[in-house]
């Protein structure tokens, strides 16, 4: 049977991403179920939906295991199919089915990106698969580019973000949840295979992750306070914790590249547990901002104000993730970015003086950030969630255990 050749026997990298994607899915699958019952007349598109649902979920784990390139673009390509649909599910609607092709378009030029890479790959190597190409060791800077390149456009890294604001606000709240929980930790994923295959210069790749992972996490997080949608705010975080998550894969590679191992690999893990950490509570808030579209149907937060009062389950889960979000103890995000600092840190005491330089200049990009992002969620708790309305809203009143269970598993 040589289609098994194919795959891989799952490795450590592999099952992390496919416990990440598993339980974002189905919190996202319960809390949907509960959440579409609003769109009960449409029951064409709700089955579309859940068909899309699966097969997104599906091509997603085999793009974790795929040790072939083209089956690798199969897998890619449907889950980009997949997730098109997912997101058009309100189609009738001008401005759904505008963004929806915006992503699948930039979703394809994300597929030429590593298209490329591999075919100049498939020239060096005489093979698509993984396997070889980890066993050649000649340099192959420039189809490890082009591969990054299309990984960082589906993970959302600055310049390459800008499907991610405007796929999010007009998707369904559960599918901008698992988009910003796993779909787009996808190009983590493909970013830290590609990162431990190719023969490539460590110290150059971290200083280009690094300069553009500060970027984006500025750029995310400036651009997340003065928005007035909501969703559209979280997705700038998505951004913005992009970029955090690139840090400590940035300073994970320079770490490696000059011997510091201990370094590396707290770095590495900081990663890693920041793009869990990640999938849990930014789902979460893209939960609780459906239950808030649900009820007031706008989300503009000017025209929201004491929900609390009538949505207190919401209205707790949404501050819970959002302090985790911040970085702020005693919440998971905490612990993942004081590991991507100590690691900054310490090679801080280590590197040349010009690495040192530039270092510094992260860890005060990341300070920045933090405070940023709690400025932000102060402001936009307050203003959705305390005070008074500030316009007529409908009769509000909380969500059932069907929604209530999966903000309080992710959460």
């Amino acid at each position: 049977m040589a289609y098994l050749n194919y795959f891989n026997t799952p490795d450590a990298l592999s099952m992390w991403f496919i416990a990440i994607i598993t339980i974002v899915f189905i919190a996202g699958a319960f809390y949907g179920a509960d959440y579409l019952k609003a769109y009960k007349d449409h029951k064409r598109e709700i089955a579309l939906h859940v068909v899309s649902y699966i097969v997104t979920y599906v091509a997603m784990i085999a793009l974790t295991i795929v040790n072939h390139a083209v089956v690798f673009l199969v897998a890619w390509e449907i889950m980009a199919l997949g997730s098109f649909f997912l997101i058009i599910f309100e189609s009738w609607k001008k401005d759904v089915l505008k963004a929806g092709l915006n992503f699948f378009i930039q979703s394809h030029v994300s597929v030429v990106f590593l298209t490329f890479g591999f075919m100049m790959m498939y020239a060096k190597t005489g093979s698509f698969y993984f396997s070889d190409f980890a066993a050649y060791r000649e340099p192959c800077g420039w189809p490890f580019a082009l591969i990054c390149a299309g990984f960082a456009l589906k993970a959302g890294f600055v310049p390459f973000h800008t499907w991610l604001p405007i796929a999010h606000p007009v998707a369904p709240a559960h599918i901008s949840g698992v988009m910003s929980g796993v779909i787009i930790k996808i190009g983590i994923y493909g970013l830290l295979r590609a990162v431990t295959i190719f023969n490539v210069d460590l110290l150059v790749t971290g200083k280009v992750i690094l300069i553009v992972a500060a970027i984006s996490g500025l750029y995310g997080v400036m651009m997340a306070i003065v928005q007035h949608n909501l969703k559209k705010l979280l997705a700038y975080h998505s951004i913005e914790n992009i970029g955090i998550i690139g840090i400590g894969i940035g300073i994970g590679c320079i770490s490696s590249r000059m011997g510091m191992g201990q370094l590396a690999s707290l770095s590495f893990a900081g990663a890693l547990l920041h793009t869990f950490n990640h999938a849990l509570f930014k789902s979460s808030l893209f939960f609780t901002a459906g239950n808030v579209y649900q009820a007031t149907h706008t989300l503009n937060v000017e025209k929201m104000g004491g929900l609390m009062k009538k949505m207190p389950l919401t209205a707790m889960f949404f501050l819970i993730s959002a302090v985790a979000i911040c970085g702020l103890p005693p919440m998971n995000g905490f612990v993942s970015e004081l590991m991507i600092y100590m690691g900054l840190y310490g090679t801080l005491i280590k590197a040349p003086m010009l690495l040192q330089i530039g270092t510094a200049a992260v860890i005060l990009a990341l300070a920045l950030i933090g405070g940023l992002a709690i400025l932000c969620f102060t402001k936009a708790f307050g203003i959705v969630f305390l005070g008074e309305s500030r316009s007529e809203l409908p009769q509000i009143k909380e969500f059932g255990a069907m929604r209530t269970i999966p903000l309080a598993v992710m959460a």
